[in-house]
């Protein structure tokens, strides 16, 4: 799971405050040149390579520099919540006009999109009864007001999910569609971020197996969240647990077996945590890790890797895990 910080509480809801009066005012006033900035690079094509950003650094005033994340090509802000932004998300908006288009530019340079990610462990959406439309709608207003390439979808309602009654997968394909309306596909990226045993056979509302067939065409790619940790305390943690056969705790959610049921190899990225701290379980080393990610590279799959978070992981942790099939 993916747990937004919300330090700095008092200081982060007076720049809500702001935030919310800009919506409000229908995003009549754009903080950066939104058709040259986020139209300046594409969603990228396969292998991608994400790292998510969410706790605060001390001295920062915004993305860490390029040089700290060579080796991605999508830095994701956390979080947007149904609120509104908070923690890296919100200090984005923080920074003046003039530093944002700069660090967009460095970005786009090195060839790295900057994304928001929406949810993560703290909302509920479906649950809360949130209409999908207006949340579409307002995420949507966001990206566009503060120059993003788009976003990622860390939906963590379980309690809708688990109920297996429809609600999520309905809520989930309403939002998307949406979504799309405003995010025109090829240009914003649009992905989720659903843990792995949401693509089990066992739902018998489908779960993320209806999402993918009722919108996957919509979807960019997968950031299978929690990326095969935070599934238990052995799940994942071998090659083959991770890429060919999971656990009888999580039947058929290992990468090859939910390409098997119907997603497309090459939306599903594999993702860890950077460090035994930033996750409950799941673990591997990046030798390990590079290692099983040149074992699916070998037969066939070529969609990338995630890792939870920065500054935990930088350019370092990803040049190991891409060492062995994907050089740079």
């Amino acid at each position: 799971m993916f747990y937004p910080i919300l330090a700095m509480v008092s200081f982060m809801l007076s720049s809500l405050l702001s935030v919310f009066t800009v919506i409000g005012g229908v995003l009549s006033v754009p903080l950066v040149d939104t058709a040259l900035s986020a139209r300046a690079i594409a969603p990228p094509a396969a292998p991608r390579f994400v790292i998510y950003s969410d706790e605060w650094v001390s001295g920062e005033t915004g993305p860490p520099a390029v040089s700290e994340v060579m080796g991605y090509n999508v830095f994701a802000l956390s979080f947007w919540l149904t609120s509104g932004p908070v923690d890296q998300a919100d200090e984005w908006t923080l920074i003046d006009n003039a530093t944002r288009a700069s660090y967009l530019t460095s970005y786009h340079d090195a060839g790295i999109s900057l994304i928001v990610t929406a949810f993560g462990s703290t909302d509920a959406p479906t649950t809360e009864g949130y209409d999908p439309v207006t949340v579409a709608n307002d995420l949507s207003a966001f990206v566009l007001e503060y120059g993003l390439d788009g976003v990622d979808i860390d939906y963590e309602d379980f309690d809708a999910m688990n109920a297996e009654n429809g609600s999520a997968e309905t809520w989930l394909t309403t939002f998307t569609q949406t979504l799309r309306e405003t995010l025109t596909q090829g240009q914003y990226i649009l992905t989720h971020a659903p843990v792995a045993p949401w693509f089990s056979t066992s739902y018998t509302s489908g779960a993320y197996l209806t999402v993918n067939k009722n919108v996957g065409s919509l979807i960019d790619w997968y950031n299978v969240q929690a990326s095969f940790y935070n599934q238990g305390t052995t799940e994942y943690t071998t090659c083959t647990g991770l890429l060919t056969e999971s656990s009888t705790t999580w039947p058929g959610t290992s990468l090859f077996q939910i390409a098997a049921a119907g997603v497309t190899l090459d939306k599903l990225v594999i993702g860890k945590p950077a460090t035994t701290a930033d996750a409950t379980n799941g673990y591997m080393n990046t030798t390990l890790l590079a290692e099983c990610v040149e074992t699916a590279y070998q037969d066939g799959w070529d969609a990338g890797v995630m890792v939870w978070e920065f500054p935990d992981a930088a350019a370092a942790w990803i040049e190991a895990v891409r060492a062995l099939a994907f050089p740079e």
